[in-house]
């Protein structure tokens, strides 16, 4: 089986919520994805045990992740 279509291919959870959580930040991730764990006690942690467990939360982490446009800061082909 090929990953090659897989944009996701490479990435594990953890960079995925980290980049999600650093980039939102917690409080508008949970209104993003309605889920407890973005909501009490918020960690990486606790989200990623629950995500884990829990494949439609992490069909929809991932759909963010991929819908989300993160500024490339340091690139050699961005513009000056």
């Amino acid at each position: 089986m090929t990953q090659a279509n897989n944009p996701l291919h490479g990435l594990t959870l953890e960079t995925i919520v980290t980049k999600l959580v650093n980039f939102y930040g917690y409080p508008k991730l949970a209104s993003q994805i309605n889920i407890l764990c973005f909501k009490e006690n918020p960690s990486i942690k606790s989200s990623l045990k629950f995500l884990r467990k829990t494949p439609w939360a992490r069909e929809k982490v991932e759909q963010l992740y991929l819908d989300t446009r993160f500024e490339v800061k340091s690139s050699p082909w961005s513009q000056q």
